[in-house]
């Protein structure tokens, strides 16, 4: 006992000690800091992940926010995966979507899911389902929370309990009504199809794709198809199932190539052999022999492709292209709008594509629905072509793995062949700006850090050595497919497009073409704006987009005959670039903070108001003729009756006179008739000879108010449009009057008559 003693009393003393250095370190600040724990240490592991865990964990930046918006991105991601196969073996695109939404009991029982049972110990997961059917349960069950709830409340007076309950059905209710349904999405096009043994590192590996590179294309992370498998993994554990024929692109080409230039027979049976081993031609289209089914999962802790399945058969069909099947978690209800407009804007911006979506509902077959939107143009716009990197679009580290990539062993060789727009002589110019530690013909290999940070401060720096970057690289929609793609899905009264000349910003090259509407099948008053990136749709955040800001800031509608407020005006930009300058991680809306794009998409706007101008004054110039023509009509009845009437008073008072002789004027009169008058007054003014004939027709019925009607319609007829009663100096199609000459102007038309 005596040393346990002893050792407490070390203890405190060694306590007070403690606590009397704590206090003493609080004014020495000379003594070192005590190391953190051993357990502390361990805590802190550093750890890497791969690309595809990252992007499980941080979907958002993907545009898988939340479950209806992963169902729209997942849609959007497959059909644009479709376009591209289409487009780039040069076929008119035919896609078909279809979306089939169930509940969470069908999606069960359709897995084969088993459903809870009552108590803690019921019901558990069948053996040997994935984890993530387990993660992922969307909503409790009723009658088991009920029982719970009543087993809780036993020592509670009944009318607590009541309270109690009826809230806990209310909570469950409101819980049931948030809850996210299943949706089984397949989407078939008629595209180029994936290579048999390419397919699983095609959808099953994140950050892989054969769009790196500079050019125009819809995508650039390889992550669309690859997250929508992610997040049907994660929302449901299912993996998606593939369908596909193959036939390449080369296999086309050479196709038309055989067809346009078939004169000998010999060189048509050697590509024959050439091209047509997997291969039969149906349709004028190479179809591939086989059809290959793959059902694929993802390791997204490795980023590699688990293939469940992966096999082929005939293609007794002679089908060729792509039929993908997923099925993911999704609300419907929430995002159904924006699948529809995200649609009717694919179908402006491809006109030359078939689209067709057909919805469905399990639990309720009424709320079915389908959309379709034909084609219509023929003309594709050409394949985007990819270049070489612009000297003012360089950066070090894009130097440093262009000398690590190239072939060049002289600096000029380098210059010329791995950058675009610079000649051999610019080259030149160009490396005796460098200073003199560079030298034509050394090897670029040799270039240190320091000497590639001097490389590229002189690249970005000398515009005036080498040309800007071309936009023949590019693949713009096309005026004529813009109008045609408009006119199918909006239906205006008026609509003009404009192509600005191409431009370019930290050299890459961009194109803007704009339209502008007016009116249409469901438009709005105001102004409308509908925007795209490298011929995709762009659905959110357009308040802050540069089309946006443009249209409701910088034009001057009303200097156009456009009122901004009460007209139905639609504007359309489409923004085409090797590298579109999106703002945030989202992609959805390109910053005004570009001079060059803003400028660009103003001239176009601009051009397009130009056109509307002049048609909208020849327009309202017919509007007002035709007005005027009203006006005139609508006074020659008093006019006629009125002119009669005075015609019968000289033709009585004439009589008179015959009887009892001529009766004179008085003298004022006499002195106003003898007054030099103008010569159109001297003109008009009839002579006695017609005056008589005019009276005896009159006393004859010749003459009556009805002919005098229908002569003022005949002249009315054949004059209203030669601008009678208008200024000789004012044009007939001049500005739109405003309401007071408008009063003028009837005031005119009863002279005229």
């Amino acid at each position: 006992k005596i040393p346990s003693i002893m050792t407490v009393s070390r203890k405190r003393t060694s306590a007070s000690a403690s606590a009397s250095s704590s206090a003493t370190n609080t004014t020495n600040h000379t003594r070192k800091r005590a190391k953190p724990s051993t357990r502390h240490q361990k805590d802190e592991i550093q750890q890497s992940k791969s690309p595809a865990e990252f992007f499980a964990e941080n979907q958002s930046i993907a545009g898988f926010d939340n479950p209806g918006k992963s169902l729209y991105t997942t849609l959007r991601e497959l059909i644009e995966n479709s376009l591209d196969a289409c487009e780039s073996v040069d076929v008119l695109p035919d896609i078909h979507v279809v979306i089939e939404e169930m509940s969470e009991g069908q999606f069960n029982r359709m897995r084969g899911v088993p459903d809870r049972g009552r108590g803690n110990g019921g019901g558990g997961r069948a053996v040997g389902e994935e984890r993530e059917e387990m993660e992922y349960d969307y909503g409790g069950n009723d009658q088991e929370n009920n029982e719970n709830m009543e087993n809780k409340n036993d020592g509670e007076p009944k009318s607590n309990a009541a309270k109690r309950q009826s809230s806990s059905n209310a909570a469950n209710a409101k819980r049931n009504h948030k809850k996210d349904a299943y949706f089984l999405l397949t989407v078939r096009d008629n595209g180029c199809g994936m290579a048999h043994d390419a397919i699983p590192d095609l959808l099953g590996r994140v950050l892989s794709g054969s769009k790196y590179g500079v050019r125009q294309t819809r995508g650039k992370f390889g992550l669309g198809a690859k997250m929508a498998l992610i997040w049907s993994k994660k929302s449901t554990g299912v993996p998606i199932r593939i369908k596909t024929s193959h036939v390449s692109a080369d296999a086309n080409k050479r196709k038309k190539k055989r067809k346009s230039d078939s004169d000998d027979d010999d060189d048509d049976e050697e590509e024959e052999d050439d091209v047509g081993k997997n291969n039969e031609i149906v349709g004028g289209r190479k179809v591939g022999k086989i059809v290959s089914t793959c059902v694929l999962d993802i390791d997204i802790y490795k980023n590699q492709p688990r293939v469940i399945q992966h096999t082929q058969e005939p293609n007794t069909e002679q089908w060729i292209g792509t039929e993908i099947q997923v099925l993911v978690a999704g609300n419907w209800t929430t995002y159904k709008s924006r699948v529809v407009q995200y649609l009717r804007q694919l179908a402006i911006i491809t006109p030359y594509a078939r689209l067709e979506m057909t919805y469905s509902n399990r639990s309720d077959e009424k709320k079915g629905m389908n959309f379709k939107f034909e084609r219509r143009s023929e003309q594709m716009p050409p394949a985007a072509r990819e270049v070489k990197h612009h000297p003012s679009s360089v950066n070090n580290l894009l130097v440093q793995q262009l000398l690590e990539r190239t072939n060049a062993k002289t600096l000029v060789k380098f210059l010329t062949n791995d950058l675009s727009g610079i000649t051999p002589a610019s080259a030149r110019r160009l490396i005796e700006r460098l200073g003199n530690s560079f030298e034509p013909d050394m090897d670029p290999a040799d270039l240190d850090d320091k000497l590639v940070t001097r490389f590229v401060q002189v690249l970005r720096s000398a515009d005036d050595l080498f040309k800007s970057p071309d936009g023949g690289c590019l693949s713009p929609l096309g005026e004529y497919n813009l109008n045609l793609g408009i006119q199918k899905v909006v239906e205006p009264d008026i609509i003009a497009t404009a192509r600005d000349k191409p431009g370019a910003y930290d050299g890459h090259p961009f194109i803007v073409e704009a339209a502008v509407s007016l009116g249409g099948k469901d438009a709005k008053e105001g102004i409308t704006v509908v925007r795209f990136a490298n011929r995709i749709p762009l659905l959110f955040e357009g308040g802050a987009d540069v089309a946006t800001r443009v249209a409701n800031g910088k034009i001057k509608w009303s200097s156009y005959k456009i009122d901004h407020k009460r007209d139905k005006i639609g504007v359309f930009v489409s923004i085409v670039s090797t590298k579109v300058p999106f703002k945030g991680t989202g992609k959805e809306y390109i910053g005004d903070d570009i001079i060059e794009i803003q400028q660009s998409v103003k001239r176009a706007l601009q051009n397009c108001c130009q056109q509307l101008r002049a048609h909208l004054t020849k327009k309202n110039a017919l509007r007002d003729v035709k007005e005027r023509k009203s006006r005139l009509l609508k006074y020659i009845p008093d006019v006629s009756r009125s002119v009669f009437g005075i015609l019968e008073a000289m033709q009585k008072r004439k009589s008179e006179e015959a009887e009892s002789g001529p009766r004179y004027s008085s003298p004022r009169k006499r002195i106003a008739g003898a007054g030099a008058g103008s010569s159109r007054q001297q003109h008009l003014k009839p002579t006695e000879s017609e005056v008589f004939s005019v009276l005896e027709r009159v006393s004859n019925g010749d003459l009556t108010e009805d002919t005098i009607k229908e002569h003022l319609v005949e002249a009315v007829e054949e004059n209203v449009n030669a601008g009678i009663g208008f200024d000789e100096n004012e044009e007939v199609f001049g500005k739109v009057g405003t309401s007071k000459s408008k009063k003028v102007g009837e005031d005119d038309d009863r002279q005229a008559v």
